[in-house]
């Protein structure tokens, strides 16, 4: 029976895909009015791969391999193993797609979403964006799954997979710019679990070539679905809310893609009925112009961040401005003498759920400004070995976090393109050495190199890929809009 439903579905989906294809040739008896919401279903069902340019290809192909990467690596974790074993015990199921890091794994297409997307937030290595949220882990699981989900003649290709991915992004990015809240530091919900779902919606839709009415539903239907507390934030449910995000944005395409409808000004700022303002205290919608050659999506003006080590974005600005002073500290005394420290000064803005004292675990550790600053100042670095349970619980680090004095300079705000972080050793001697740091490497005003990414995805790939599939992977990536079978990228993993 549920072989049955599957061959039904991807039956229904490949005709669907056919049939939206060729669907210019159909003119609607009636134009409605444009609303928000119908602007963005119009843009998801009309863009095509000749408004991607350049520099939106080059963008977007270094996130999928940094995201690929990070799912790989996260597939050793322990909330991914019990996310795997969750799906794989509890579902019965045609197993179609692939899971990072289990070549001899395959799950139904949803639950394979939702696994590859814990496994790519479990560390909290993916990128981020501004205004701040997650991007590519909300988007890349379920289109890796969808395509391994269409039957061989309507498989998309590599551009095709390329255009629904930007698609994923231009969403979420033009959701988030309707509110001034959301450009900073979150307080209340985490973003990816919200804009996120959103963007798997509309990204899926394109793949399976829905029609613009359908594009709305999916849309409405995804905002039902869309929300995590911050609260979560630090813990092993975090990861959920990237899981969650793709998977039911991707259930919301299937569902309306089987006829099923929702509010279609979802968008729209409805006084008294609120749709996806309700997320946001201040919410201003504009309507998504149509594509055409000379659209600039918001990936051309607005680069990604990428990080070098596994933890909350704000923790790099930390990290950079303690090896500064690290050094200032080495020249002085010939070397790093924690003895000789008085007084460890932190400033850094206001944002309390990654400003954590003492952490006990390694989803705390990962959001802690004080645990990040100290690492740095004793070992000279930060790493995946940083986060293991021996590194939190040493003597050593736990007497530097005595020595944290915690400021909120005004001018430091919780804003990831505007804040510093600043680091000051105030020493017994009543010197003071002070590193800050206002973009650190990998921020996009100081975007990682092509060897520094290639670098991160093999040193994250290696821990449970051979080298040879590693760099099959490097390069179907790089040749991406050349692919014409979409699904080889999902099967090399």
């Amino acid at each position: 029976m549920v072989y049955l439903t599957l061959q039904i579905s991807q039956k229904f989906l490949a005709s669907s895909r056919q049939v939206h294809k060729t669907a210019a040739h159909v003119v609607a008896s009636s134009a409605p009015e444009e609303t928000v919401t119908s602007s963005f279903a119009s843009f998801i069902h009309a863009v095509r791969p000749e408004h991607l340019s350049k520099t939106v290809c080059h963008r977007s192909k270094r996130m999928i391999l940094d995201s690929i990467g990070v799912g790989l690596v996260g597939s050793t974790t322990h909330v991914f193993d019990i996310a795997l074993q969750y799906c794989q015990e509890l579902y019965s199921s045609v197993a179609v797609s692939s899971v990072y890091g289990k070549p001899g794994v395959k799950l139904s297409p949803t639950l394979a979403a939702f696994t590859n997307g814990v496994a790519t937030h479990s560390m909290d290595f993916d990128d981020t964006w501004h205004p701040a949220t997650h991007p590519s882990g909300a988007v890349l699981p379920a289109l890796l799954a969808a395509s391994q989900m269409l039957p061989p003649s309507t498989k998309p290709n590599g551009m095709d997979f390329l255009l629904a991915f930007n698609v994923g992004l231009e969403v979420q990015g033009r959701l988030m710019h309707f509110s001034t809240e959301a450009h900073n530091i979150p307080k209340r919900f985490h973003p990816p679990s919200v804009v996120g779902t959103m963007g798997s919606a509309a990204a899926t839709a394109k793949l399976l070539s829905l029609s613009t009415a359908q594009c709305a539903h999916a849309l409405g239907i995804a905002a039902s679905l869309a929300g995590a507390p911050l609260a979560n934030a630090a813990t092993q449910a975090k990861p959920l809310h990237i899981g969650n995000a793709t998977r039911l944005g991707f259930e919301a395409a299937l569902l309306a893609a089987r006829g099923m409808e929702a509010n279609p000004l979802i968008l729209d700022d409805i006084p008294g009925c609120s749709g996806f303002s309700a997320f946001y205290s201040v919410y201003q919608p504009k309507p998504l112009s149509a594509p055409n050659d000379h659209h600039e999506f918001l990936l051309e003006k607005q680069d990604i961040a990428f990080k070098r080590f596994p933890a909350h974005l704000g923790m790099h600005w930390v990290v950079d401005a303690a090896l500064s002073v690290r050094n200032l500290f080495i020249n002085y005394a010939g070397s790093f003498s924690p003895s000789l420290i008085r007084t460890i000064v932190l400033k850094i803005p206001v944002s309390k759920y990654i400003n954590r004292p003492f952490p006990s675990s390694e989803h705390q550790a990962r959001h802690s400004f004080q645990f990040n600053a100290c690492t740095a100042l004793l070992d000279g670095e930060v790493g995946l070995s940083s986060f293991a349970e021996s590194s939190i619980q040493r003597q050593e680090l736990r007497e530097l976090l005595d020595k944290v004095v915690v400021e909120h300079p005004e001018d430091n705000v919780a804003n990831f393109d505007k804040m510093y972080g600043e680091v000051a050793l105030l020493l017994h001697s009543g010197d003071v050495l002070t590193g800050k740091c206002d973009t650190f490497y990998g921020h996009w005003r100081k975007p990682l190199s092509k060897e520094s990414l290639l670098k991160k995805f093999r040193s994250n790939a290696s821990h449970v890929l051979p080298e040879e599939k590693i760099e099959t992977i490097i390069t179907t990536v790089d040749n991406l809009e050349n692919l014409s079978d979409s699904s080889q990228l999902a099967s090399s993993l």
